[in-house]
């Protein structure tokens, strides 16, 4: 980690673990099963399993591919996000949450292109990734905790229905297909 990324860090620090969980209570009674925001949950979960899964290899080998699984995940989500979820933000007048979305998931992609380039077993791979993870779990608990709950409350039915196929339809383009290793 960098010394402004420590400065960052020290300065904001990150929600509590009862405020991630609090939130995600919430978009949780929010969500009806299928649709959109229960989709997103969905992948918000199978996330922070990535990392965990990243961390928990023992070899060199296995944490390349578990990066690799971690990328695609990532990536599908945030260009699922970025072309169906944060579009309707804007539209609906939340510009500056759909602008900072944007932003976030920009530099984690900057950072995990990074993190490739590191020993995969060194301690910077492991400090790097856990800034990473960081980053992660900020930019869901905002999403969770309110942007997304705006969307959900105000959209129309009909709009439910077209953010909904239209997520499914992004994720699966970019993360949908198995990965080769």
């Amino acid at each position: 980690m960098s010394i402004i990324d420590k400065v960052i860090a020290a300065v904001t620090p990150p929600e509590s673990e009862e405020a991630r969980m609090e939130a995600r209570a919430k978009a949780n009674e929010a969500a009806t099963p299928g649709d959109w925001l229960s989709l997103i949950l969905q992948h918000h979960l199978q996330i922070e399993d990535a990392f965990s899964e990243v961390k928990a290899t023992g070899d060199a080998g296995s944490r390349r591919t578990a990066l690799k699984q971690l990328g695609a995940l990532l990536t599908g989500h945030a260009n699922a996000e970025e072309s169906v979820i944060y579009p309707a933000l804007a539209e609906d007048g939340e510009k500056a949450h759909a602008a900072a979305g944007y932003d976030e998931q920009a530099m984690v992609k900057v950072q995990m292109a990074l993190l490739e380039k590191l020993d995969p077993m060194s301690q910077d791979f492991i400090d790097k990734l856990e800034h990473i993870e960081g980053a992660v779990a900020h930019h869901v608990y905002a999403e969770e905790g309110n942007w997304f709950l705006g969307l959900k409350e105000k959209a129309s039915v009909e709009d439910q229905a077209r953010l909904t196929r239209r997520y499914a339809e992004e994720y699966d383009r970019y993360a949908g297909a198995p990965l080769a290793a």
